[in-house]
């Protein structure tokens, strides 16, 4: 999709159609802009850019609060029409789908007519500000890749009769899954551009990388239907840049509070346990601090709750707290493993998979909770932070 989160406004509020617009984390002059219109893009504006720096270089332009929970319920619209369509595969992201292609589709020239076919369908359906770019090719990166070519509304394809001279004039790291550092892996290793990356032996891309991950990307680049894996679950975990009002130590750890409750809840929901918890904070000016403990393995909101607050006394008592304002923290619950694989305990008298006394009361107040509005009940005082991931 493009400027997906901007066209979403644009789409519901007629009055900022064709004015540049930009999408911010927060309100007011903090921050910077998550997602711009391409009005604000000819500015120059982009993802990124400070708030500030955006009022610069484009005086007229409009801010607005992300609402990301309004543009997953766009993206699910998108979806069914995708889908009613097409062989909707994998919502690869907020903004990002991907479709398998079949029949008279796997032509060059039939998977040109579907675009066209379901542009005109999201616009009709959707909305007319809302629209996408659409890459085809042999396999999911090379698609990837095919659908930035041409921004926006456009459509390009990558394959065996274009590649890859069609993307000789790429930097490498312009390619999705390629950092700035592994850039600089490749050309210790001698590839220095696209062409020396496309005919890389494989073999060797999987000793540059250190992973199989290498010889499965080259190979996706010369074009052979690799597969996407299926990710393994390494954590529960939130994060938040903190509005200036809430960086003080109080306020930051009784959002920490809050985070600890989201993580907990969510790991219950979908049934594992953690046997760490890590807390991480940023100070203004000041060194990063993050510590992980490892413990029992539990879902239970009160138990890692205990644990968050002996680290935030450990930081007070270290003077840590004092260096400067808290400009963002973060939790994790990590070495996850799925509830009902956890072992008994004899002691305790817990059979294999089965809740705690703490984590049955913990699952009652999900329950609560779900049945009349997220925190209606909670652990004690917390600060909800509601952000991006929050909004709309």
């Amino acid at each position: 999709m493009n400027s997906f989160f901007a066209s979403v406004e644009q789409q519901l509020d007629p009055q900022i159609r064709g004015k540049p617009v930009a999408i911010t984390a927060m309100e007011g002059m903090h921050g910077s802009c998550v997602a711009a219109s391409y009005e604000a893009k000819a500015f120059g504006v982009k993802t990124g850019t400070s708030v500030r720096d955006a009022k610069r270089l484009c005086p007229g332009i409009v801010f607005l609060p992300s609402r990301h929970r309004l543009y997953v319920r766009y993206n699910l619209r998108v979806a069914e029409v995708l889908d009613r369509y097409a062989e909707l595969e994998r919502i690869r992201s907020v903004d990002e789908f991907q479709l398998g292609l079949s029949g008279v589709t796997t032509s060059l020239e039939g998977a040109f007519d579907l675009v066209r076919i379901l542009k005109t369908k999201v616009a009709e359906e959707v909305g007319e500000c809302l629209r996408f770019s659409a890459g085809i090719g042999p396999n999911h990166l090379l698609a990837k890749i095919a659908g930035k070519l041409e921004k926006p509304d456009g459509c390009q394809w990558l394959g065996p009769d274009n590649m890859p001279e069609r993307i000789a004039h790429l930097a490498l790291d312009d390619l999705p899954g390629i950092s700035k550092a592994m850039r600089g892996r490749l050309e210790a290793a001698g590839v220095n551009d696209m062409l020396a990356l496309c005919r890389l032996d494989p073999r060797h891309a999987r000793v540059i990388w250190n992973s199989v991950e290498g010889e499965r990307f080259v190979r996706s680049l010369q074009g052979e239907a690799i597969t996407l894996t299926e990710t393994q679950k390494g954590g529960f975990g939130n994060s938040k840049i903190l509005a200036p009002e809430f960086r003080n130590p109080q306020s930051a750890y009784l959002v920490s509070r809050w985070l600890v409750e989201k993580a907990t809840a969510r790991m219950r929901r979908d049934g594992w346990v953690a046997g760490s918890y890590s807390l991480q904070i940023s100070i203004h000016n000041g060194p990063g601090w993050h510590r992980t403990m490892t413990c029992p393995q539990s879902q239970d909101t009160a138990y890692f709750h205990r644990i968050n607050r002996a680290m935030w006394r450990h930081l007070w008592r270290k003077g840590i707290l004092k260096l400067g304002p808290i400009m963002a923290i973060g939790v994790n619950l990590g070495h996850v493993e799925r509830l009902d694989r956890r072992n008994g305990d004899f002691l305790r008298g817990l059979r294999s998979g089965q809740q705690t006394r703490g984590e049955r009361i913990a699952t009652a107040v999900d329950f609560l909770n779900a049945r009349l509005g997220q925190g209606t009940v909670t652990w004690g005082v917390n600060q909800p932070h509601p952000g991006f991931f929050e909004r709309g």
